[in-house]
């Protein structure tokens, strides 16, 4: 009876007691570069870079179910090894407050919690459609894939092949959702360091679930896309 009236009081102050807890953004500093862990819709991307020489030097991302002591899951993608695509793993996790406690890679790693993954634009997103010639195209689900995982102020967006481990490019740092404008600030771009620090603005809103992102690109193109939650 207790326990239930525990739940009741969380559900009405807002507080969850459900794997919402576990979802969010990470960090840690290494020696002469910065990680960045975000875990959201049973998604995780991991990335390592040094913003302040503008070098881009790997992410992984996969699959991620966290039960409360471990996080399971399997490998999408892989920069610096491309073989670990499709496999799965097993991660034995605790928290010190946000705190994360994660021994990946078989050495137990604290993360530093920077947001919860419940404000914003927070979600694991998939590309479903852009204006191409000036035509609205679709595009549909498959193994060739662009994905952009959302925590409260983070954002990576990453564009692979789950089936054969290609990966094409990825990029991101950090980004504000206000009064339907959408602006992202570049931390990192594995295929034009060039481009980090610069800021872009769009035109957002939340249509039957969907996210409607237009304005320029980096390039003063026009775009439109509309991305779903995977």
């Amino acid at each position: 009876m207790k326990h239930l009236l525990l739940i009741a009081l969380f559900a009405f102050i807002g507080i969850s007691t459900s794997a919402q807890v576990h979802t969010g953004a990470w960090m840690r500093r290494l020696d002469t570069s910065v990680q960045y862990l975000t875990i959201v819709d049973q998604y995780f991307v991991i990335t390592t870079f040094n913003l302040e020489e503008k070098k881009f030097y790997q992410t992984r991302g996969g699959t991620a179910v966290m039960d409360g002591k471990q996080m399971t899951g399997v490998i999408e993608f892989n920069t610096t090894e491309k073989s670990e695509v499709k496999s799965s793993y097993t991660y034995n996790y605790t928290f010190n407050k946000k705190d994360l406690v994660m021994p990946i890679g078989g050495i137990e790693k604290t993360w530093t919690w920077v947001d919860d993954a419940n404000a914003g634009l927070a979600g694991n997103w998939r590309i479903t459609g852009r204006m191409q010639d000036g035509k609205f195209v679709t595009m549909n689900p498959g193994a060739r894939k662009t994905i952009k995982v959302l925590s409260g102020t983070r954002f990576q967006w990453t564009a692979i092949n789950t089936d054969t481990g290609e990966f094409f490019g990825t990029g991101g740092g950090y980004y504000t959702f206000k009064d339907g404008k959408y602006s992202e600030h570049i931390e990192f771009f594995s295929r034009d360091a060039t481009r980090v620090g610069s800021s872009l603005s769009f035109d957002a809103s939340i249509k039957d679930g969907n996210w409607h992102h237009s304005g320029n690109s980096s390039k003063g193109d026009p775009i439109f896309e509309i991305w779903s939650r995977k």
